[in-house]
């Protein structure tokens, strides 16, 4: 078995390296606390006022403590965007955000890579996973044609996509109501979302991926 993640120097170096750099920018924004009070265009003035008349230590401790809180939960929604895939000879297994998607070896026709997305194609031509990572696409590559699977340069249905529009005529009335739905999380920039919508669209029969906040479809043949 093959399996392709992160360095172990990303996995946990972002649990220092967050609220390390949270606590400096927090830290940073106090030292410069009387300064912005200056700039009445500057956003949350109350709050540097409020900065500048805390006595020292406390003021630096509580800049250091949110900083690094802060820092602590951009780590973990970074964490949780992470993905790991194992790969064998007879299926394959994708974790990310605490799911596991699991697909046996006769449910893969082949695989490729759409910028950051890693994508299953079913023998049907039914997309299995559209699942985003930062993983080296060369790695994917290696992991997959190490185990025997089919692997592609690009999306072999790219032509049969159309943008999706509100209620579009050839798709039923549950889909474009989760295509409505994935529309607001996509602009709200609730990723996590907009992916679990998509998953459901997928369950559905009908593919999706994104371009420049539009969504795009094809329906499975």
């Amino acid at each position: 078995m093959t399996t392709v993640q992160e360095t172990a120097a990303v996995r946990y170096g972002i649990w220092v390296l967050c609220p390390v750099l949270g606590a400096a920018v927090v830290w940073g924004l106090k030292l410069a606390a009387v300064w912005i009070t200056t700039l009445r265009w500057f956003p949350f003035q109350g709050v540097f006022e409020l900065v500048t008349h805390i006595p020292e230590p406390w003021v630096t401790i509580a800049a250091l403590a949110v900083g690094a809180l802060g820092g602590g939960v951009l780590a973990l929604l970074w964490a949780a965007e992470m993905m790991s895939v194992e790969v064998s000879h007879d299926r394959v297994r994708l974790k990310k955000d605490d799911k596991i998607f699991d697909f046996g070896r006769d449910q893969i026709e082949s695989v490729f890579a759409e910028g950051k997305q890693l994508v299953l194609l079913s023998p049907s031509g039914a997309e299995l996973a559209r699942e985003s990572s930062d993983l080296s696409r060369a790695r994917l590559e290696q992991a997959f044609t190490g185990q025997g699977y089919r692997w592609l340069d690009a999306d072999p249905f790219a032509d049969d996509y159309r943008m999706w529009v509100e209620h579009a005529p050839d798709l039923p009335a549950d889909v474009n109501a989760l295509f409505t739905a994935r529309r607001k999380a996509i602009s709200k920039y609730e990723h996590e979302e907009a992916a679990e919508l998509a998953r459901e669209i997928r369950k559905r029969g009908v593919c999706v991926k994104d371009e420049k906040k539009r969504q795009y479809y094809r329906c499975e043949r």
